[in-house]
């Protein structure tokens, strides 16, 4: 019996080329990626069960017993169209309108320019007065923008 284990006529002992493609590395790494996304997509899609706040857009309600509060770019805060000087007699001034009942809102007024250290100032002086309702004033975004 006989076993012919080159190809007919080769007898220089050189390998024929193999032109097959070969698709094992292929399919180890389509399997690794598909584990990898069983894996992974469960971990993306669990959240915590929370009811997110629905966005309000309310005109401003302008009653008398509010307080206007407006921030220049300088950092200047106004009662109203009054300069006030400093923190303290702003904060003294919100303790006399905090003790009213009902208590009045302050609306806050920020310059698009102003920085935000200039604002928090105004909202830790509200908060150490005793203001319960403060709230940012805005102008609506002009038509197209």
């Amino acid at each position: 019996m006989g076993m012919n284990v080159g190809a007919a006529g080769d007898d220089d002992g050189e390998d024929q080329l193999n032109t097959t493609i070969n698709t094992t590395p292929l399919v180890d790494v389509m399997l690794v990626l598909l584990i990898i996304f069983l894996i992974t997509i469960p971990v993306v899609t669990q959240t915590i069960k929370l009811e997110l706040p629905k966005e309000r857009n309310l005109p401003t309600q302008t009653k008398p017993e509010n307080i206007v509060l407006a921030v220049n770019r300088d950092g200047d805060v106004f009662w109203g169209l009054e300069r006030m000087p400093d923190t303290e007699t702003l904060v003294n001034r919100l303790k006399i309108e905090s003790v009213k009942e009902p208590q009045p809102e302050v609306h806050i007024r920020g310059d698009s320019e102003v920085r935000y250290e200039s604002v928090g100032r105004l909202v830790v002086a509200c908060q150490r007065a005793g203001i319960f309702k403060v709230g940012f004033i805005t102008e609506p975004p002009a038509p197209g923008q």
